[in-house]
């Protein structure tokens, strides 16, 4: 039940989060950018885009979606090695096949050789739209299964050890990611250090965005 009406409180806050028209979109600049990014995010923030990422309304990232059908040429829905080299490539935002390989592995979350659909999003979203109380505290919410607002060890290993979002957190790593969100050193994660991790280390500490 919980579950549920956190992820009914994500679809609710995204009508707010208005992407880019598809015109204006195609395979600019500021999407390869992110995927560049996506790689060095920490492991949490990944996880918890992933999820977020998995629980949007289509037409609420139509300009995302029309950026990854742009590069999805033989339309199988997910991105393979050299259909995202191609596309960058006759964008003129190729490097080098060094950087090509960086930007699959980081953003390839489930170790498949491909980046699906969700994998992208959760690259490519745009943090006024996911650094916003409501949908933090949503994402949170999910990972917080006994809603006591604090994620512990037990939670973040059931969650991250389900499904693709294995691949992003190994099992074995759930020990030293909490340790590494887990500032005041309490054994456990609550909604201020989950929002350092989602605002990124490599990120200024501002307020929360308002909605």
């Amino acid at each position: 039940e919980e579950r549920y009406d956190a992820e009914l409180a994500l679809n609710h806050e995204w009508i707010r989060c208005r992407a880019p028209k598809a015109t204006d979109l195609g395979l600019e600049g500021d999407v390869v950018a992110k995927l560049r990014h996506f790689q060095s995010e920490n492991k949490l923030k990944k996880a918890a885009l992933n999820i977020i990422a998995g629980q949007l309304s289509e037409e609420r990232i139509s300009g995302l979606r029309s950026a990854f059908q742009a590069l999805d040429t033989n339309g199988d829905g997910q991105l393979s090695l050299a259909e995202l080299k191609d596309g960058l490539d006759k964008a003129g935002l190729l490097r080098s096949n060094s950087d090509l390989e960086r930007i699959m592995e980081g953003v390839d979350a489930d170790g498949s050789g491909h980046i699906d659909y969700t994998e992208f999003l959760a690259a490519t979203l745009d943090r006024r739209c996911y650094l916003t109380e409501d949908v933090c505290w949503a994402a949170f919410s999910v990972f917080d299964v006994n809603g006591d607002g604090k994620i512990s060890h037990e939670e973040l290993g059931r969650l991250l050890g389900s499904g693709d979002i294995e691949q992003v957190v190994p099992s074995q790593h759930v020990a030293a990611l909490l340790k590494e969100v887990d500032k005041n050193g309490d054994g456990m994660i609550d909604f201020e250090e989950f929002m350092e991790a989602m605002r990124g280390q490599h990120e200024a500490k501002p307020a929360l965005l308002l909605n």
